[in-house]
C-alpha cells in the first residue's frame, strides 16, 4: 500500500486524535524531563529549528508525559550538560544539531545514556561530532551527503514500534533525504524502523535507512533522519512518529531494539 500524506486526511485526523487522547493515560505517571539541544556549529536549519522546538514542547504538553528545557547556546551546553547537570533529565534530544557542540565531558555524556537515559536525534544529529567515533557508534550512523529534496517511498519495517505503529506499510515523503557513510551503519547493531529500498536520487536498489533505534548499555537511542523541512515538523504523522520515538527512548512505551535482519534482496 502506498499513501501520499498530502492526500491523507483520514489518517491525519486519526493521528491527531491519538496525540490528543494520549494525555489522560500519561498524566497518571511521573512527568519526565527532556533537554532539547538546538545549538549548532555547522550548518544551521534556521527555518526548521524554531518550529521543531515548539513541536517538541507541544508534544510534551499535550501528552502530559514530559516537560522540556533547552540548550540553545554554547553556554547552555557547558552548564546544562555537565555530568551533574544531566542527572536532572531523563533524556536528551539532539534536535537539528551540527558540528562539535562543545560538550564539557564527552565520555560523561555517553555514560549518562548508558546508565539508562534516553537519546533522541532528529535529522542532522548524524551530522554532529564527525571527529568522535564513539558518538557515531552511539547514534548508529554518520551523515555523508544529500541530494536535492525529493519524494521517496518509505517502508515501515516495524509496525509494532511506537514510532511507526500508526503508519502504513509504505508511504511517500518529500524531504531532504540523508545518505550515510558506508561502514558507519549496520543492521547487526541497529533496529531499523523506516527504510527505503531504492537510492533517493538514482533509484538504485539498496538499503537506505530513514529511522532506527538501538539499545545502548541500559539506555535507549532513537533517531529519525526526516525533518529537514518545517512542513514535515508541522505534519501530524511526523509529530506522532517523533512522539513515539521519544516515548520509547524514555521507557514510556514498549518496542524492540533487537538488531534487524540483513536484507535478502537489494
Amino acid at each position: 500500500m502506498s499513501i501520499r500524506f498530502k492526500s491523507w486526511p483520514v489518517w491525519l485526523a486519526v493521528i491527531a486524535v491519538c496525540i490528543a487522547t494520549a494525555a489522560p493515560r500519561a498524566r497518571a505517571a511521573a512527568m519526565k524531563h527532556l533537554l532539547v539541544v538546538t545549538y549548532t556549529t555547522g550548518f544551521r536549519h534556521a527555518d526548521s529549528i524554531p518550529v521543531a522546538e515548539k513541536v517538541i514542547a507541544m508534544l510534551g504538553e499535550e501528552s502530559g508525559e514530559f516537560d522540556v528545557d533547552y540548550a540553545r547556546t554554547a553556554d547552555d551546553v557547558k552548564t546544562k550538560m555537565t555530568a551533574d547537570a544531566l542527572n536532572k533529565y531523563d533524556g536528551v534530544v539532539f534536535c537539528q544539531t551540527t558540528g562539535d557542540l562543545g560538550l564539557p565531558d564527552r565520555q560523561a555524556f555517553l555514560d549518562y545514556i548508558k546508565a539508562g537515559h534516553g537519546f533522541i536525534g532528529t535529522h542532522s544529529a548524524t551530522d554532529t561530532y564527525h571527529d568522535w567515533p564513539a558518538y557515531i557508534d552511539m547514534i548508529g550512523a554518520e551523515f555523508m551527503t544529500h541530494g536535492k529534496q525529493v519524494e521517496v517511498d518509505v517502508h515501515n519495517e516495524d509496525p509494532n514500534h511506537p514510532a511507526a505503529k500508526f503508519l502504513p506499510s509504505t508511504f511517500k515523503v518529500f524531504d531532504e533525504i540523508y545518505e550515510f557513510k558506508p561502514g558507519s551503519f549496520s543492521r547487526a547493531k541497529s533496529h531499523v524502523i523506516l527504510a527505503m529500498t531504492k537510492h533517493p536520487q538514482t533509484g538504485q536498489p539498496g538499503d537506505y535507512w530513514t529511522s532506527w533505534c538501538r539499545c545502548y548499555g541500559n539506555g535507549k537511542v532513537f533517531y529519525t533522519a526526516l525533518g529537514h523541512r518545517p512542513d514535515i515538523w508541522k505534519s501530524p504523522w511526523y509529530q506522532q512518529h517523533l512522539l513515539g520515538g521519544i516515548e520509547w527512548a524514555l521507557g514510556l512505551q514498549p518496542g524492540s531494539c533487537t538488531p534487524s535482519a540483513e536484507l535478502t534482496q537489494k
